[in-house]
């Protein structure tokens, strides 16, 4: 056996729209293909995969101590990325890490989800002026 890459995250939500939303238009995913489903949700595109699955729910089912921590995205264009995320007001830390080979950039989704958008650390230099620093 191999494991070869992970394929999907599917997260269970009461707030679909919102959740969509942020996916799409912070976080840079597309709204694509989903089967008939006996559910509402959607499956959330990077590139030709679906990376991300949301599954609409009518309760909350996250405890208060969630298991998984965050998942990221191996991400490019970290000037642009920031415009994103500012232009929606979402709050974000940075964290370049050059000893591992990363520029990390940390969002949280509208359930409280932790999403690291992870940079190649050559991006470093290409930080705005802007940028908040690291608030970990």
């Amino acid at each position: 056996m191999a494991v070869v890459w992970l394929d999907h995250v599917n997260i269970r939500t009461t707030n679909l729209e919102p959740m969509r939303s942020f996916y799409v238009d912070v976080i840079g995913l597309e709204d694509g293909a989903r089967p008939n489903f006996n559910f509402d949700g959607a499956w959330l595109y990077c590139g030709d995969r679906a990376a991300v699955h949301l599954v609409k729910t009518r309760r909350e089912y996250a405890g208060e101590d969630p298991k998984l921590e965050h998942f990221a995205f191996r991400t490019l264009d970290v000037a642009e990325a920031i415009e994103r995320i500012e232009a929606h007001e979402v709050e974000y830390s940075i964290i370049d890490r050059p000893d591992i080979g990363v520029l990390q950039v940390n969002v949280y989704d509208p359930d409280g989800n932790h999403i690291e958008l992870a940079f190649p650390p050559e991006e470093s230099p290409d930080l705005p002026g802007k940028s908040r620093p690291d608030q970990s």
